[in-house]
């Protein structure tokens, strides 16, 4: 099973991110803000899905994920504009 790394941005302009084997899904489970969605989502509705990584295992997903949580907002914005390249 592979995994995705994402960032989400939210309707405030704050970013999100998380990891999945779904993103669609995923997206849509944190636009529902029910039970499934992210505490953080639920007080900071989700609007566009900005970058996905794919990586071969959880464990390497949870490596990037923990990297980009460290980075700042601006170090975030600059990772969402290289992946576009």
């Amino acid at each position: 099973m592979s995994y995705q790394v994402y960032i989400m941005r939210c309707e405030d302009g704050s970013l999100y991110t998380g990891i999945t084997t779904d993103v669609e899904r995923r997206f849509e489970e944190h636009r529902s803000r029910g039970p499934r969605a992210a505490k953080y989502t639920r007080t900071h509705p989700v609007v566009a899905v900005e970058a996905v990584w794919d990586v071969p295992d959880r464990a390497e997903a949870s490596a990037l994920e923990y990297r980009i949580k460290r980075m700042t907002h601006a170090q975030k914005i600059a990772l969402i504009a290289q992946s576009r390249v």
